[in-house]
């Protein structure tokens, strides 16, 4: 069984594989502090819950943006589960060429999310992924990685409203019935809901101007479910994405585990 583990600054997902078929998922807050031993207790009442265990587990790879999470989740797979875990990194054989000006700043879920959508839906392919930041990943017709647009997500831009605000109130990341808010409280959801819907398309609609009109759109991302209904551009909603590009990279790099 493969273990897959994508720490994003705002929540972590975890997932396992038999071969190609994920067994079972789950989504956590991500919290800087957690040891390892926090991680090991964590993941396994998981798995007992899938009535799996530790004892199944016989690879493990990682993405993460958080140093201090890969730290923890590197000591949790080499001194605890005794397995030596694969940390996809800019220096990791991903399958796709990166044209970046500096692979290394690209972040690991990005490079993971390009795997998959290559693999699962072909090129050319834009991945927006909504996160602690809303980003943009374009994959061109050669299945090259060229770049992508990093933007303020959902609830960084929600949080900076709140706090730079003084009279405006927090509010509940919900979709108003109209567009035209009638109250304080509906004006702010439109804005960040609808807005971000507004602004997923226009930059779709710029990258398609570069990499071709029959690019397929691929949203991902804890807070995606959110926002792509009201999205004009999106043509596949795949939250598990970036599982499936870490359970590849493994594939790739280490076999079946």
């Amino acid at each position: 069984m493969l273990l897959g583990i994508d720490v994003g600054n705002t929540q972590t997902v975890l997932g396992v594989f038999s071969g190609s078929e994920l067994l079972d998922h789950w989504r956590i807050s991500t919290e800087r502090e957690r040891t390892a031993d926090e991680m090991y207790l964590t993941i396994g009442c998981f798995l007992c819950l899938s009535e799996r265990s530790f004892d199944e587990v016989r690879g493990m790879i990682i993405s993460s943006v958080v140093p201090e999470m890969t730290g923890a989740l590197t000591h949790m797979g080499r001194f605890i589960l005794k397995l030596e875990p694969l940390v996809v990194s800019s220096e990791t054989d991903v399958g796709i060429p990166v044209l970046y000006e500096n692979p290394k700043d690209v972040g690991a879920d990005r490079l993971v999310n390009a795997v998959a959508a290559v693999h699962k839906y072909g090129t050319p392919s834009i991945v927006v992924d909504f996160g602690t930041a809303t980003t943009w990943d374009a994959i061109n017709r050669e299945g090259e990685y060229l770049g992508g647009t990093i933007a303020p997500g959902i609830e960084i831009s929600a949080n900076a409203l709140f706090h730079q605000a003084a009279r405006l109130p927090r509010v509940e990341l919900l979709v108003p019935s109209d567009p035209i808010g009638r109250s304080t409280v509906e004006s702010i959801q439109s804005g960040i809901i609808l807005g971000t819907a507004g602004q997923v398309d226009r930059m779709v609609e710029l990258f398609k101007k570069e990499l071709g009109e029959d690019s397929k759109v691929i949203a991902t991302g804890g807070l995606a479910d959110v926002v792509v209904e009201h999205c004009r551009s999106i043509d596949i909603f795949d939250p598990l994405l970036t599982l499936e590009g870490l359970r590849l990279i493994y594939m790739r790099c280490c076999g079946t585990p």
